[in-house]
């Protein structure tokens, strides 16, 4: 199973992902750059990422609370995500995402 992570230079990175794994702790854990300041308590808007649009349907819907905090972003588009929101699947691999201006590390 794995993830394709669009990083803050633009470059592609294909990883592998865990079930049940979020895809903030993936992108975390391939050392590619989230700030993810709350470490995935939807508390904070940043791992903020853009799903890749032949993805956005597949995914579970964005609960409310996800939206709340998502229009405290920065840059949101119809296709932002939480990356902590998103638990993978196995019918998520391959899932394609990059990553939102405002969620660099500092």
């Amino acid at each position: 199973m794995y993830l394709n992570v669009i990083d803050h230079a633009g470059i592609e990175h294909k990883v592998e992902a865990l079930e049940g794994w979020r895809v903030m702790e993936i992108i975390r854990d391939w050392g590619l750059g989230v700030k993810a300041e709350c470490g995935g308590a939807c508390a904070c808007a940043t791992c903020h990422i853009y799903v890749d649009q032949e993805w956005q349907d597949l995914l579970v819907p964005p609960t409310d609370e996800e939206i709340d905090k998502l229009d405290e972003a920065a840059f949101v588009e119809a296709n932002s995500r939480l990356s902590c929101q998103i638990l993978m699947r196995r019918e998520f691999s391959g899932l394609r995402v990059r990553m939102a201006p405002g969620s660099e590390p500092t």
